[in-house]
């Protein structure tokens, strides 16, 4: 779907990061301050290395990510991605979006297509994103609406596989670690209203600038186009508290009243 509003959203980003609202990080490593002689050389490798792949992360994103292993784990995660072909995306993930933000996990973006040609066992790390979107807690600040509405219609039915290699914590929710310590973690998505923890979508709305509400009414829309995925229900019953469905986002398989691939 290569039509001007998603190109727009595309060449907008560099300019949309600089009116969204600042979200700094959750936490600060350890260290001392940068020497001048280290100022220095980053300078000069600046005019003299280039940066060319970092400069190619030219969307900004941003949603909700709980831990598959341990859904209570839930952080805020900004996105800032290539869109490398129109089935692939890659994206590194940050605790913010300021200057200081640490880099703390890597995403991976898949179309449907690409999903379907997975082996079985490789499915299990791939996460939906039908809920993320037409549930309005997956939002690309700043870009114009028009321009945002085909980016999110062109991420329906896709899939993510993510891993956060450092807990920085969750804004004042979670005991952070100030270096990163320990495994990946493998995220997940949420798939049912109620699942993420209360005050983590007030926090991002408050961070951010956004209204994750009226998100969701304009994305209505898009709920005719949601094929049902797989990996909807794979944390059911894991967030300890009621949780309820959302129109279109859909287990593969419960559709039909076939089996499922949780």
């Amino acid at each position: 779907m290569q039509n001007w509003p998603f190109a727009a959203a595309i060449l907008l980003v560099p300019a949309s990061l600089a009116s969204a609202q600042e979200a700094g990080p959750g936490v600060s490593p350890p260290g001392a301050e940068k020497a001048m002689k280290t100022e220095v050389l980053e300078a000069g490798a600046r005019m003299l290395q280039g940066n060319s792949p970092p400069e190619q992360l030219t969307l900004y994103l941003v949603g909700l990510h709980p831990m598959k292993a341990a859904p209570g784990h839930q952080v805020e995660a900004h996105h800032f991605c290539r869109q490398v072909n129109q089935d692939f995306a890659q994206c590194a993930l940050f605790d913010g979006n300021t200057d200081d933000a640490n880099l703390n996990g890597i995403e991976y973006i898949i179309s449907e297509t690409l999903f379907e040609q997975l082996p079985e066992e490789e499915r299990r790390y791939w996460h939906p994103h039908n809920f993320e979107i037409l549930s309005g807690q997956l939002i690309a600040p700043g870009i114009p609406e028009l321009a945002e509405s085909e980016l999110m219609q062109g991420k329906m039915n896709s899939y993510g596989k993510t891993w956060h290699v450092w807990n920085t914590g969750s804004h004042g929710m979670d005991d952070a670690d100030r270096l990163p310590l320990g495994e990946p973690r493998l995220a997940w998505s949420f798939n049912r209203d109620g699942e993420a923890r209360p005050g983590l979508v007030q926090s991002m709305e408050a961070r951010v600038g956004v209204d994750t509400k009226e998100t969701r009414k304009k994305r209505q829309k898009l709920v005719p186009r949601a094929d049902p995925q797989e990996g909807v229900d794979a944390l059911e019953g894991e967030f300890g508290r009621e949780t309820t469905p959302v129109p279109g986002v859909v287990q593969k398989g419960k559709e039909r009243g076939g089996p499922t691939r949780r």
